[in-house]
């Protein structure tokens, strides 16, 4: 068990009475306070359409037509029923007929008519891109129009990607919809937005259309949500410990330990769906060359980092994909798995010989890269120990620290060579976001524009017919990119979040893949 060092109990001391005082202030006014994932930190819109990354509190301020629970199944939400033709070109949904937006213009199949257009052009544009037009068949019912079959259109209408905009306020306030006010049919609505420190929520008191998966249909439950932004983990940690904030929607595998100790604190895991990996930038030398990149890959012990840092907590990654995905199960000769005699054998067959303080060299120059990574603690833990693991093979990693409101940044420069960060999603269409050669840059931080893999990315986006079809799709360009070394997997984590149980009710059973709005609706302050 890892303990907080002796150095922050004075702070801890000082904090508890500080935030102690805030605490009570939020019991009085119906206010909860969660600190969102370290990885949302930064967010810079609520726009679903334009934005490459949104945080939790798009979850709150938007519905979708559907909604999924912890076991993939889709349920309804915005749209009561659907049904799909035999040859998956036209899909027609009923809608609720109750719904409204918070600016009080109605919901209705108009509404979906102007919004799916608004993808067009965007990052976003991907998720519609089979919808060929869209039909109001009367009020409440919608027809789409497909170029062809999408098996994947239920998933992508559950995303918070295609939360609804109301579509006058969409147009009216053009790149500002997001920043300085989003407008959607959510059980909140956006009081104040400080990009990058947090946002506050206000409750929707007309909101009567919570989802099929919560209990409670509306209103919500608590009155005020704020969302704090904080980038370092052991900072939020202490702020849960001290009461200063009521909910870590991610905690640090770290700090389970800690956190199972304590009364006043409840801690709840589920299957993760996350991977931590290393992207390596093809287009940098040494990476270049495929024997140095598979060297590097190989290298990274993912049985000791998950081990040494997250004490077993977790599994560890041998490919791209969380492992509940079917498109996960490749063919085991692709999977990368710690080789250093391979990966010492790689590179002297590349030409880089070891030197006499255990630094290879080729042509006069050092094996010397740049390890980029994000100034969590969790991550910079990683990267040291991926330094070390490096250097056992004669390669010096530098490790450069950036602030994750902006390291995104700083990738679209490309002078990145490699680095440590992770992604959350549980779709295998998060290897066309990652690889696309479309996306060069940010998301695509590895830089990755082959043509047989953009031929085997439209065969899995745009060819597929059926699930079973997407699916042996979506693993061939798996197994490609594995065989190419464009990234070096390592740990699959469990989602943990933490609360204060004196001061929040959450329901036995979380719904959803993540604690999202469907239990949100009933979670509830403890008088």
């Amino acid at each position: 068990m890892r303990t907080i060092p002796r150095r922050l109990t004075w702070l801890g001391c000082a904090l508890a009475l500080v935030f102690g005082l805030a605490n009570t202030a939020s019991a009085d006014d119906g206010e909860a306070i969660f600190v969102m994932s370290s990885g949302e930190v930064g967010a810079p819109t609520y726009d679903p359409i334009r934005a490459i990354l949104l945080n939790f509190g798009a979850e709150l301020i938007y519905d979708t037509l559907v909604v999924r629970d912890a076991d993939q199944s889709i349920h309804p939400h915005l749209a009561e029923s659907w049904e799909s033709s035999p040859d998956g070109m036209t899909w027609t949904f009923k809608l609720r007929e109750d719904v409204s937006f918070h600016n009080g213009e109605p919901f209705n199949a108009e509404t979906i008519v102007r919004w799916i257009p608004f993808y067009e052009g965007s990052e976003n544009a991907f998720m519609v891109e089979a919808i060929e037009s869209v039909e109001a068949v009367d009020e409440y019912t919608v027809q789409f129009n497909m170029v062809r079959p999408e098996p994947n259109l239920l998933y992508n209408l559950s995303t918070v990607f295609m939360g609804i905009p109301e579509p006058g306020a969409y147009e009216a306030l053009g790149e500002d919809f997001g920043v300085v006010e989003a407008v959607g049919t959510g059980p909140y609505m956006l009081e104040s937005f400080d990009i990058g420190q947090e946002t506050v929520l206000l409750r929707n008191d007309d909101y009567t259309w919570g989802s099929a998966l919560s209990d409670n249909k509306g209103p919500a439950k608590m009155e005020r949500i704020v969302l704090r932004e904080i980038a370092e983990q052991s900072t939020a940690f202490l702020e849960l410990k001290t009461g200063g904030v009521d909910m870590l929607l991610s905690v640090p595998t770290d700090f389970l330990g800690e956190l199972e100790g304590q009364a006043d604190t409840t801690l709840i895991s589920m299957p993760g769906v996350e991977v931590m990996y290393i992207p390596i930038n093809v287009t940098s030398d040494p990476f270049t060359d495929i024997r140095v990149r598979e060297a590097t890959a190989l290298a990274v012990n993912q049985a000791e980092i998950l081990q040494s840092i997250y004490n077993g907590v977790g599994l560890e990654a041998h490919n791209f994909l969380i492992s509940s995905l079917p498109e996960a199960n490749v063919n085991p000769d692709y999977n990368i798995s710690y080789d250093p005699e391979r990966a010492n054998a790689l590179l002297d067959e590349a030409g880089w010989t070891m030197g006499a303080d255990g630094v290879r060299e080729k042509d006069g120059e050092p094996l010397v890269i740049s390890l980029w990574t994000q100034s969590e603690t969790e991550f910079k833990r990683v990267s040291e120990a991926v330094q070390a693991q490096l250097m056992a093979i004669g390669m010096k990693a530098e490790i450069e620290v950036f602030d994750s409101s902006t390291i995104r940044d700083q990738y679209k420069r490309n002078d990145h060579q490699i680095a440590v960060r992770s992604y959350v999603w549980d779709n295998a269409d998060i290897l066309d976001w990652f690889f696309s050669g479309q996306r060069l840059g940010y998301p695509n931080i590895s830089m990755w524009n082959d043509p047989k893999s953009e031929e085997l990315n439209a065969k899995a986006m745009q060819g597929s017919r059926t699930p079973e079809e997407r699916i042996a799709n979506f693993t061939e360009l798996h197994e490609y990119l594995l065989s190419q070394f464009v990234f070096a997997p390592i740990y699959q984590p469990v989602q943990s979040l933490a609360y204060n149980n004196a001061r929040l009710s959450l329901p036995e059973t979380i719904r959803g893949p993540a604690y999202v709005s469907q239990s949100i609706m009933d979670t509830e302050l403890v008088d």
